[in-house]
């Protein structure tokens, strides 16, 4: 068994040793003892901190923004946030009741009753007696079953309505097991959530939550958006959402020095409106809503490395192979400084074997040597990926450290808390009376904490908005 071990002590040595090895998310004791071979966690942790010392660049991540954000996180997870239970016992028998409807028109669909939840029946239905698809060439599982996951379903949504119904059925489901059923037991006597947040719960540096995951609910469908709602302000106080805009893109940007986009975010233009023009060569005044949405899933493709098929399948219904290739080829020839990072990035992970953020910390990718292109090409979509993810992660980390220091220098600590981080959103609550003059500065100091040049002058720009709950939520502007 393991030695009962200080928890500040431990919260140290475990995120340390992540952010020697961000593979390792969440180090227990147990790798503690496994990475450093030792049998006594105080020789562990020396060794944990003499290696990190050996790289100055990883123990800067460490000392000025892990280390600082422990106690932080720590306090999110004592506070909690206020949770509405009979909000979400009626939606429980809302959405209960939905399932019963939707179940109903699916066995309409069908001719007859089947169990929706079991993928052999599922596809008997869809593909051999309602023929949906290309005869016989749906893509198997690795048993050799016909695949009825999300995303190929999705791709067949235009094929027969019996689809929606399914991928309505199955969020339903989820959101129920997931949070609507789950949240009311988790709640404590203070009558509020206190959910746990992993500091070191992902590779990329971004923080992970767990009991139950605040950062995964969906809020694309209605049905995911209402169960927000259920998370409340205390009376007298509210709740103060602050999130950054379009961050990935504009660290794409700053980190790129690529001088077309770095001029967009310089002049406060549509992004993707602004790529819209370049890549369909028409006028901005000219760009519509599809094209629009075209641009942002070419934008953010580009920063997940999509590839050709994968951009063609994401633009949607009505996109060729050859149309997503030319669409690929414009953006690149236009924004040819973001092409070249991207390529040096990938030349610097194959020598290195791995990539840095802005701040230093690095992400290791061992496919990188691997013998199988696919293996290869998935660890370079990811090392692209991680300085942007990565930079942002430790951004908002920063900002939660500034923040903070704010709040105890001012003893403001009765007046705002942190309660929740959703990735580049910060949620707060606030005293009603100092919203006015507390959520400007806190939207202050998240637009302020990159510095100087750092980005080659692209702007941080955070959006706040404030409500009695987290469904819904005002503009603030002041």
């Amino acid at each position: 068994s393991l030695p009962d071990v200080d928890k500040t002590a431990m919260a140290e040595a475990s995120v340390a040793l992540w952010v020697l090895h961000s593979d390792t998310a969440n180090p227990s004791l147990a790798d503690i003892f496994e990475f450093t071979h030792a049998n006594d966690f105080e020789t562990a942790r020396d060794k944990i901190f003499a290696q990190l010392a050996e790289t100055p660049s990883l123990q800067k991540v460490y000392d000025e923004i892990e280390k600082p954000l422990i106690p932080i996180v720590a306090r999110m997870h004592d506070d909690g946030v206020m949770i509405d239970v009979p909000y979400l016992k009626k939606l429980a028998r809302e959405y209960t009741a939905g399932l019963v409807e939707i179940e109903k028109r699916v066995y309409k669909h069908a001719g007859h009753e089947f169990n929706i939840n079991s993928p052999k029946q599922l596809g008997v239905v869809l593909f051999d007696e309602l023929k949906i698809g290309e005869g016989g060439k749906q893509k198997k599982t690795a048993t050799g079953a016909r695949t009825t996951r999300e995303d190929e379903l999705a791709k067949l949504s235009l094929a027969h309505p019996i689809i929606a119904d399914i991928l309505a059925h199955r969020e339903l489901q989820k959101l129920l097991s997931t949070y609507i059923e789950k949240i009311p037991a988790l709640v404590e006597k203070d009558g509020r959530l206190h959910a746990e947040f992993l500091q070191a719960g992902s590779a990329t540096g971004r923080m992970a939550s767990q009991n139950p995951n605040v950062q995964n609910i969906p809020i694309k469908t209605e049905y995911g958006r209402r169960i927000r709602s259920a998370f409340v302000a205390a009376p007298g106080l509210v709740l103060a959402a602050i999130d950054y805009s379009q961050i990935e893109l504009r660290i794409a940007a700053g980190l790129s020095g690529d001088p077309k986009l770095i001029k967009v975010f310089k002049e406060g233009g549509d992004i993707h409106a602004e790529v819209a023009s370049f890549v369909f060569g028409v006028e901005q005044a000219q760009v519509d809503r599809e094209m629009r949405r075209r641009a942002k899933v070419i934008n953010f493709g580009i920063l997940y490395g999509m590839g050709v098929n994968a951009l063609r399948s994401n633009l949607g219904a009505g996109v060729t192979r050859a149309e997503a290739a030319e669409y690929l080829d414009d953006y690149f020839k236009t924004f040819a400084g973001l092409a070249a990072w991207i390529e040096k990035i990938k030349a610097f992970a194959r020598t290195h074997g791995y990539t840095e953020t802005l701040y230093g910390r690095r992400r290791y990718f061992h496919g990188l040597t691997s013998s199988l292109p696919g293996v290869v090409a998935a660890a370079e979509r990811m090392a692209v990926n991680a300085p942007l993810q990565g930079t942002q992660a430790d951004i908002i980390k920063l900002a939660m450290i500034e923040a903070d220091a704010l709040i105890e220098r001012e003893g403001l600590r009765d007046r705002v808390r942190l309660l929740l981080q959703v990735h580049d959103e910060l949620i707060y609550e606030v005293s009603e009376k100092d919203v006015d003059t507390l959520v400007p500065r806190l939207k202050h100091v998240m637009e302020s904490v990159v510095h100087g040049d750092a980005l080659g002058g692209v702007p941080i720009i955070a959006e706040a908005s404030v409500g009695k709950n987290w469904g819904e939520m005002r503009k603030f502007s002041r």
